[in-house]
């Protein structure tokens, strides 16, 4: 049985699997996947230069952009985690926990939009919003570019990444710098994307089969693509609604951006690169373990009662979608200066 999705709508299909040789896993591999490319993909209207990617990187782990100087992007997006943070929902301001669980920013910008529903169209646009969230940063554009012109070497920074400007420390130019930042922090060269491109000793026997299922049970549908995932937002609960716990009838997420009924309790679909590196899973981060991550949706989505060997081995599969980490230095941030605004609690 397989199972195709379009928008929030499941179509059963009743189809004899084939006798799957190597070729064939190819051949449907290609079909459905694609694998990363090395070079971090050009952003409509904000050409990157090294100077740009730069600050935006300095930026990114820059803790003055929160109210408290205590939060950066990468607090809650860490680099050397997998692009997450490893809780259930990040803390932000004043010890307070968030509503849901910080997506990997590791090839986000393959994305269709950002956040788990969508409600930003780019990364740029995603950037500006934990700043200002009174849960994450909890600061305001006018007090985040009072900050950087009260830095010093700021100013010389932003004057380079963006030539010509007259004032070029903006909030809409911090929020360019992280962005371009953000899309170099792709992960090519997984196991995965060398299968794709011939290799077929990339794959153990056992992570073939795990594939196999991946596509026959339907998988791919919702997590295709180069990002295996990311590309359209679907009802978390197609076929019976997950336990409350794991979709509190508070979120209704896609729901609260669009008003559409259809889209009640619909999610983005997450990206299954790495993913045995960022664990806690779903939107509420309730669960540990990859293994029961995915008897859950096989469960909920697909109407699926996987056996133990059946999700063992889609999880061996999924073990090799981990590519090669982006290796980050931590950048030297500068100092204050005599007018830099002193950081708040409140």
């Amino acid at each position: 049985m397989r199972r195709s999705v379009t928008g929030c709508l499941v179509v059963l299909a009743v189809t004899a699997l084939p006798a799957w040789g190597s070729d064939d896993l190819l051949s449907q591999a290609r079909q459905l996947f694609k694998p990363i490319p090395a070079a971090a993909p050009a952003q409509k209207g904000n050409p990157a230069s090294p100077a740009r990617v730069k600050l935006g990187k300095m930026l990114y782990f820059e803790p003055r952009l929160s109210a408290s100087y205590l939060i950066s992007c990468n607090s809650c997006h860490n680099v050397g985690m997998g692009g997450g943070d490893m809780q259930e929902t990040s803390i932000g301001h004043g010890w307070q926990k968030g509503p849901r669980n910080a997506p990997t920013v590791l090839n986000a910008v393959y994305n269709i939009a950002q956040f788990w529903d969508g409600r930003a169209k780019d990364l740029a646009e995603q950037a500006k919003g934990p700043v200002q969230a009174a849960v994450e940063m909890n600061n305001t554009p006018e007090r985040v570019v009072a900050t950087l012109k009260g830095i010093p070497a700021y100013d010389a920074l932003f004057k380079k990444a963006f030539p010509g400007e007259k004032d070029p420390v903006t909030f809409d130019n911090m929020a360019k710098a992280i962005e371009l930042f953000e899309a170099t922090l792709v992960t090519p060269d997984a196991r995965f994307d060398r299968f794709l491109k011939g290799d077929a000793k990339a794959l153990k026997a056992k992570e073939r089969t795990g594939l196999k299922l991946f596509m026959d049970k339907g998988c791919a549908a919702c997590h295709g693509g180069i990002n295996l995932g990311g590309t359209g937002y679907y009802t978390f609960g197609v076929v019976k609604a997950p336990d409350a716990d794991l979709r509190p009838a508070t979120d209704t997420g896609r729901f609260k951006v669009t008003h559409a009924e259809s889209e009640r309790f619909a999610f983005k679909s997450p990206s299954l690169r790495n993913i045995v590196l960022t664990p806690p899973y779903f939107h509420t981060g309730k669960v540990w373990k990859l293994d029961e991550a995915v008897a859950v949706m096989g469960s909920v989505q697909l109407g699926a009662a996987l056996s133990h060997e059946e999700t063992d081995q889609i999880v061996a599969f999924l073990g090799t979608l981990t590519g090669r980490q982006p290796r980050v230095a931590y950048p030297i941030l500068p100092a204050n200066g005599p007018t830099t605004p002193t950081p708040t609690t409140n």
